[in-house]
């Protein structure tokens, strides 16, 4: 049997625990919902570590989560030689991924 797990009404980011010694990838955090998941889970003494397509937009995503041990991996994830040099430099085991970027229109390839 399939269970289906649900938010209770009442729950909010203020029920997120300390999340100390906790390591997440976020894909798509330099903006919407990756974002406030990212600034959330810092605020939680996570170490949270965001993917970009470029440094700039890295930077400025972080300066938007604001205080925390947050860092940044480039990769584009319509590119796998990116994600591949990106998986190369990961150095830790992640606690939990967030796969919250979304990737449409294209071209089509064969791999």
């Amino acid at each position: 049997m399939t269970k289906v797990l649900t938010i209770p009404d009442n729950w909010s980011a203020t029920d997120i625990p300390d999340l100390t010694g906790k390591r997440f990838l976020i894909t798509g955090a330099t903006s919407g919902i990756g974002l406030a998941a990212a600034t959330e889970l810092a605020r939680r003494n996570a170490q949270v570590v965001i993917t970009a397509r470029s440094v700039e937009k890295a930077r400025d995503a972080i300066k938007k989560i604001g205080p925390g041990l947050v860092d940044y991996l480039l990769m584009d994830l319509t590119d796998l030689d990116s994600v591949r040099k990106a998986a190369a430099r990961v150095d830790k085991a992640f606690d939990v991924v967030v796969l919250n970027a979304g990737v449409m229109a294209t071209p089509f390839t064969k791999t």
